[in-house]
């Protein structure tokens, strides 16, 4: 197989080109509606922009059927968490992060150098497997199904677990309550590990080629944002400090993986 290192160069290029419109564009938002948190439902299209950009820079290159794969997986799982977070922050003030930042700095610009610049480089250096489908001559190897099944898995329990969490904070009846129901009920976070098989399985399309490897830091950046860095850990220092019954739904529910729920001891 003869890799094509000036077509792979030039598709890294432009992506980070769309990354960097991007990212401004999202910044010309925020200036204007004084919500920066817009670039919170940027982060799923973000990525669908880089695949389309990839898909169309690198025509005439590749397996087809990897290039339509790959830009189907990255399109839908972007667009439809773009939209969920889109609809759960309407109506809503700015992000209290955002805020916090701004008061303690001059300007909006501590919002390009801490936020739109880091997550920016991170969508870019995340979708190395996703620019690397584009250009990957053929045959592609069976794994390539293999890495469908794992991100379906992923995409179930992501959409999933949004729509349940979405549903159970619709009802006035819930309010004051932990959501510890549905796919919650066997992890605490069914949407981070979704998204953690999504890259799982993105990766798995180009791994049937030692290239591919050569990309396998990129789903592992992604787990570790999810589960030690901006998701799982985040969220968990949130809820602790907010939620009345947090400290039992984490001793006996899964911190990431699916898994029965533990049964407690009854207290007397």
């Amino acid at each position: 197989m003869t890799f094509p290192t000036g077509m792979f160069l030039t598709v890294l290029g432009c992506s980070l080109a769309a990354v960097a419109l991007l990212m401004a564009v999202s910044f010309a938002i925020g200036t204007s509606t004084g919500k920066y948190s817009i670039i919170d439902a940027i982060w799923g299209p973000g990525f669908a922009v880089i695949a389309v950009v990839a898909f169309l820079v690198s025509l005439g290159n590749g397996d087809p059927t990897l290039r339509w794969l790959v830009l189907a997986m990255v399109v839908i799982w972007g667009l439809r968490l773009g939209g969920y977070i889109l609809f759960r922050n309407k109506g809503l003030p700015e992000d209290p992060r955002y805020e916090e930042m701004l008061a303690d700095a001059k300007g909006p610009g501590v919002i390009v150098r801490k936020v739109q610049i880091p997550q920016g480089l991170t969508m870019w250096f995340v979708s190395l497997p996703v620019q690397l489908a584009m250009v990957l001559p053929g045959p592609a190897g069976w794994v390539i199904w293999l890495g469908l099944v794992v991100y379906l898995v992923g995409l179930f329990f992501e959409s999933v677990g949004d729509a349940q969490l979405a549903a159970f904070k619709k009802d006035p009846a819930n309010k004051g309550k932990l959501m510890d129901r549905g796919l919650w009920r066997y992890t605490r976070h069914p949407n981070y590990f979704g998204d953690a098989c999504v890259w799982a399985g993105i990766f798995l399309t180009v791994s049937w080629t030692w290239v591919g490897w050569l990309t396998i830091l990129s789903p592992v950046l992604m787990i570790w944002l999810l589960t030690a860095k901006t998701g799982k850990a985040l969220t968990e220092k949130r809820m602790s400090s907010s939620k009345p019954g947090y400290a039992d739904y984490v001793a006996r529910t899964s911190g990431f993986f699916p898994l029965p729920p533990k049964k407690l001891p009854s207290s007397r």
